[in-house]
């Protein structure tokens, strides 16, 4: 499952390809509390379907109610972008659902170049990183290979949004807790990848939608080329395969690196990653086990969704997304002693 936003690129470009009438609406400035972030979009076709979102659903039907001909209405003329304000007064608020103090503005481009989508597109799905400009005042669109993510900008002149390629998770180990958390992150918009060595575990894998490979995590590590989007997580329990991952894992510029275990287990694996293999305090600072955020999760789905709490935090920059496993279960037994 691709990222919400390419999902609508894509869905943008089969409808101009056939020659439909569509519009892209794109948030590009937020004030106060807003449903949706900077950089979100839909598209609109002329006859009122709808890919993504920018509201709840309200705003969704305002904009099919001006520039769709559903029940008579207008449909679109093309033309230069253009900027509309949701929410600017209180009974704006209320009527379209943003929360109090919720305003956003969304900037309407008509007609999108069916040629240039198709070469975004193409872009994308050879998993380059794209920086796609426009301008405002004429709605030409200009499309380049980006180094790096990059925040959503807009000056009111030129709009430029960072896209692709989607956030990548690593699973090393076959197990119960990873068919859950490999569900959860591909809901959440992640390309997933699964290592297990251990063909009787991989046989027994029934999540689809997810690559396999039965290289040695180290290996697999080294061939799935982290990087600033990638997530890697150890989940087999045995310290001949997860440290192995680790040790690549900790040298790369992935966001996040967890290992399950125990609080014991993870202080013996820090320890023998620092006294056998030489990691630094600080290499070691960047792995999270035991994995996930306290949730007092007993079962594998429960623990999963602790994981991928924790992750999607790291993903959007939040420092404190509630007590690490660790850290709490410390806290809760010296409250008791």
């Amino acid at each position: 499952m691709e990222s919400i936003d390419i999902s609508v690129l894509r869905e943008l470009r089969d409808w101009r390809a056939a020659g439909r009438h569509a519009l892209l609406a794109t948030v590009v400035r937020t004030w106060g509390s807003s449903p949706r972030p900077p950089g979100s979009m839909m598209a609109l076709r002329e006859d009122g379907r709808i890919a993504g979102s920018v509201s709840g659903g309200c705003i969704e039907d305002d904009l099919a109610a001006r520039y769709s001909r559903i029940d008579g209405g207008p449909g679109m003329n093309g033309g230069a972008p253009g900027l509309v304000r949701y929410g600017v007064s209180a009974d704006e608020a209320h009527r379209f659902g943003l929360p109090c103090g919720g305003t956003l503005e969304l900037l309407l481009e008509f007609d999108p170049d069916a040629a240039q989508l198709e070469r975004l597109m193409h872009m994308l799905d050879g998993g380059a990183l794209v920086r796609r400009s426009l301008c405002v005042a004429d709605g030409a669109v200009a499309l380049e290979k980006a180094e790096a993510p990059a925040e959503v900008a807009f000056d009111g002149a030129r709009l430029t949004v960072t896209l692709g390629p989607a956030y990548r998770m690593l699973l090393i180990g076959a197990g119960a807790l990873s068919q859950y958390l490999a569900t959860m992150a591909l809901f959440s918009g992640f390309d997933v990848t699964l290592c297990d060595p251990r063909r009787e575990y991989l046989d027994a894998w029934a999540v689809p939608g997810v690559k396999s490979t039965t290289e040695m995590p180290d290996d697999a590590v080294v061939a799935f080329r982290p990087d600033r989007r990638s997530c890697i997580v150890a989940l087999t329990h045995d310290p001949k395969l997860d440290d192995l991952a680790l040790l690549e894992a900790l040298h790369s510029p992935a966001f996040y690196i967890g290992a399950i275990g125990s609080r014991r287990n993870s202080a013996n694996r820090r320890d023998r990653l620092a006294a056998h293999f030489g990691e630094s305090r600080e290499s070691l600072a960047r792995l999270h086990g035991p994995v996930g955020i306290y949730i007092g999760s007993k079962t594998p789905p429960e623990i999963a969704v602790s994981v991928m709490a924790e992750i999607l935090a790291a993903k959007n920059g939040v420092a404190e997304c509630g007590s690490p496993v660790a850290a709490a279960k410390d806290r809760r037994e010296s409250l008791a002693a």
